[in-house]
């Protein structure tokens, strides 16, 4: 530990680069959506394995691409580039760096500058409309604080639901090396949307039961980070998403909910980046050796539960990211500084540890993703999950490796302007985030780290969206999405746990078509509305009540903040 604290001081006081770091929320999906249109028109270069990324990463692309979009120097000179940036683009670039302005030298007032003003006697202090926030910002200080307010409502065949939310947010800068950053909103749903064992997208939550089945839940994130030009450290309260993806990541996918973890990141050079985290989970067990009875009150204490994981990415050449790293979950000891090495395989150091005893032993993964946009407008990208892994198997047809595998592709602005095509299919085979120790498993508030849709699953997903204007998308979708018996991870169970056929016995499916609209605005502002027809097969417990059967439901609602 004593290394870590010298590494934090180090990262306090080096270099004067502007440097400071805060993440920006996964949620806010129109702009990590443009980020991944500038890259795949080859205007910007992306990292897109690991996200939340930061403003300060954000802002940096976003003034990369302004200088080649808007310099008219390039502009007249280029053919090339008037064929591949539409006008909309150009507007949707000048929109976000609105937003971004607090990571230069300069205060948000609003878009265009056309409302807003600034405090009497103090010059530092403004208030803005794109986003909504009060913002101040000095030589040393710079802070932000901006409200979270929203509405959803739900009418199909089987009933009306409703979700409301509000909140606040702040972020802020302490000279060139520190940022920090907090996220609090309350919620209430007239029903559950997220169960640990429902099938939707919706993110995993902590509920509070309320009267005639309505629930009540708040979310707090927040962090503190240090850093330098060519890295950062900080802990955080958080989601995280490892994994390419647009409709769901197979190796951290953000569904469960957020938990402490401290992060490495380091960027030396260009063709290299490190992602490491070390984390604290919610087994969700009671460990009956340090709960007890107190004046008539039974005190439950959780068995402690971790993750440590790194990410290497490798960049060749330009476009193309080549990514791989390993995770562990251990469990029912202390703090392990074997876990806080980021670089390690920790599959062999727990090997070590335990003398090689498979129920002393804790739960690795290992992890593979390539991303390519080495072809104009075109996202070619694979990601690999693997929990075990025996070469018999591969020649063998009654048994199976435990993986999940995600291969896709967005092809965006081509050959129509303002239009992208996206394709995805996911395959999980069984046992995959399962394991025989319950206390390791590949989850957290029992909610799995990874794919949503769990092991014995597949999903086909295809999805055609249209950007007219500058904040308007328009997006039609069509899922399949198949799951197969629940069979535990169980040894001495009676059966081979790697014979389990992969969908042999479909107990679920689901077949929906969705076509949505959303207008942005505000930065982080949007209306939204959404029609979606959908047919559910088999057991009912994967889905809430109001989603049942074949339905045809109406969606829609206001957001102001993430």
């Amino acid at each position: 530990m004593k290394k870590l604290y010298l590494l934090i001081i180090i990262l306090f006081i080096a270099g004067s680069v502007y440097s400071q770091i805060v993440y920006e929320d996964i949620n806010n999906t129109a702009i990590y959506e443009f980020l991944d249109e500038l890259a795949n028109n080859r205007i910007i270069e992306l990292n897109s394995v690991v996200k939340p990324y930061s403003r300060a990463y954000i802002a940096a692309k976003l003034r990369e691409a302004e200088l080649i979009v808007k310099s008219e120097e390039l502009r007249v000179k280029s053919e090339e580039l008037r064929v591949r940036v539409s006008r909309r683009l150009v507007e949707e670039l000048e929109f976000y760096l609105q937003d971004y302005q607090l990571e230069g030298k300069t205060i948000p007032v609003t878009y265009e500058h056309k409302v807003g003003f600034i405090a009497k006697n103090n010059p530092n202090m403004k208030v803005a409309l794109n986003p909504l926030a009060f913002n101040y910002k000095d030589s040393l200080f710079t802070f932000s604080i901006r409200p979270i307010l929203g509405v959803q409502w739900m009418t199909n065949e089987n009933g009306a639901e409703y979700h409301r939310w509000w909140g606040g947010s702040m972020f802020g800068y302490i000279g060139k090396n520190f940022g920090f950053y907090a996220n609090i909103r309350d919620n209430e749903e007239s029903t559950p949307l997220a169960k640990p064992v429902y099938f939707t997208e919706a993110q995993g939550q902590v509920y509070k039961n309320m009267e005639k089945g309505a629930v009540n839940y708040s979310e707090m994130r927040g962090g503190i980070v240090a850093s330098v030009s060519w890295g950062s450290i900080g802990i955080m309260n958080d989601r995280v998403v490892w994994g390419d993806n647009y409709h769901g990541a197979n190796i951290l996918s953000g569904k469960a909910p957020a938990f402490p973890y401290l992060q490495l990141h380091l960027n030396p050079v260009k063709w290299f980046d490190f992602n490491y985290m070390h984390g604290w989970l919610n087994s969700n067990i009671i460990d009956s050796s340090r709960s007890y009875y107190i004046d008539g009150v039974y005190r439950q204490t959780l068995r402690n539960k971790y993750i440590a994981a790194n990410m290497f990415t490798f960049i060749p050449w330009r476009g193309l990211n080549l990514s791989f790293g390993n995770s562990i979950i251990y469990s029912d000891i202390n703090i392990n500084p074997l876990y806080f090495i980021p670089f390690l395989f920790y599959n062999a150091v727990d090997a070590s540890r335990t003398n090689y005893a498979d129920y002393a032993g804790s739960n690795s993964q290992l992890f593979f993703n390539i991303s390519s946009r080495q072809i104009r407008y075109l996202h070619l990208f694979v990601s690999l999950y693997i929990d075990e892994w025996k070469t018999s198997r591969v020649t063998d047809p009654k048994k199976n490796n435990f993986t999940s595998l995600k291969a896709g592709f967005r092809l965006s602005d081509f050959p129509v302007k303002n239009l992208s095509l996206t394709a995805e299919y996911t395959r999980t085979m069984p046992m995959t985030y399962d394991h025989y120790i319950a206390t390791t498993t590949f989850a957290s508030n029992d909610y799995v780290l990874g794919n949503y849709m769990r092991e014995n699953s597949q999903e086909i997903y295809v999805a055609l969206a249209w950007r007219p204007i500058r904040g308007l998308l328009i997006n039609t979708s069509y899922t399949l999405a198949q799951h197969g018996a629940d069979v535990k991870y169980r040894n001495n169970a009676g059966y081979a746990v790697d014979g389990v056929p992969f969908l042999k016995n479909k107990t679920w499916q689901n077949s929906a078509f969705e076509l949505s609209a959303r207008y942005e605005f505000v930065s982080n502002g949007y209306f939204f509305v959404q029609y979606l027809n959908g047919e559910q097969q088999g057991d009912v417990k994967y889905l809430p009540v109001f989603m049942h059967g074949r339905t045809s439901t109406l969606l829609c609602g206001v957001n102001v903040g993430i």
